[in-house]
């Protein structure tokens, strides 16, 4: 198979030769294949210019991309948060919980320490919902943008930022006094029409970077 073995091959029996070159063979072949990033755009319903990109690894869990979310909003970590895998019309399908939770028996959960990022997410414009103010189910809209093969990355890194992110928990009081109020019906969120492509005409591009006060950065790794 091999032209020449390696020098930790010679004088070994010839079929350990074989089995271990065999190893070694798709051992490379398996390390240059899973080498790859996602990359995942993060927009929000409340605040049209809010844009993050996070390129995380795909061995990473949801609990780090919790955390990266988190640090980009500049959101404190005390919040009860969930990430729900979505359909192409943004329906729920699977729940990833940051705490064991047995509260919606006809729909399948996971833990987000427990559970790895390529366990649910493996296809290209994967939609997912990041529901951060778990009082009102207020969330962020996510979608993995681009899957980079061939290169690496230890953690997780915000390297597009455009916007401020909305409050991460509403007081109802405060909107009471000013005479606001808050519709949660059920089209507030995952309505079949909102579609991602849709915040490009608002004055920024979230492939092709930021504009209109964005910015194109790398955070230190979180």
């Amino acid at each position: 198979m091999f032209s020449k073995h390696p020098p930790f091959l010679w004088n070994k029996p010839s079929h350990l030769i074989c089995n271990l070159s065999v190893f070694y063979y798709f051992y490379a072949i398996n390390k240059t294949v899973t080498t790859m990033i996602y990359r995942f755009t993060i927009i929000s319903d409340e605040v049209d210019d809010f844009v993050r990109e996070i390129q995380i690894d795909p061995e990473a869990t949801f609990f780090d991309l919790h955390e990266a979310i988190l640090k980009a909003a500049n959101y404190t970590n005390d919040q009860m948060t969930s990430f729900f895998i979505c359909d192409d019309d943004w329906e729920k399908e699977k729940e990833i919980t940051l705490e064991e939770m047995d509260n919606n028996p006809e729909m399948d959960s996971w833990i987000m320490k427990e559970t790895r990022l390529n366990e649910l997410i493996e296809d290209e414009k994967q939609k997912l919902l990041y529901v951060f103010d778990y009082m009102t189910e207020r969330c962020f809209f996510i979608e993995l943008s681009e899957i980079i093969t061939g290169k690496e990355i230890k953690g997780a890194k915000c390297t597009k930022k455009s916007g401020e992110a909305p409050k991460q928990t509403v007081d109802f009081e405060e909107m009471a006094a000013g005479g606001g109020s808050l519709d949660l019906d059920e089209n507030f969120y995952g309505d079949q029409d909102f579609d991602m492509e849709d915040f490009d005409a608002e004055g920024f591009d979230v492939n092709d970077g930021a504009t209109g006060g964005g910015s194109s950065y790398d955070e230190d790794k979180f």
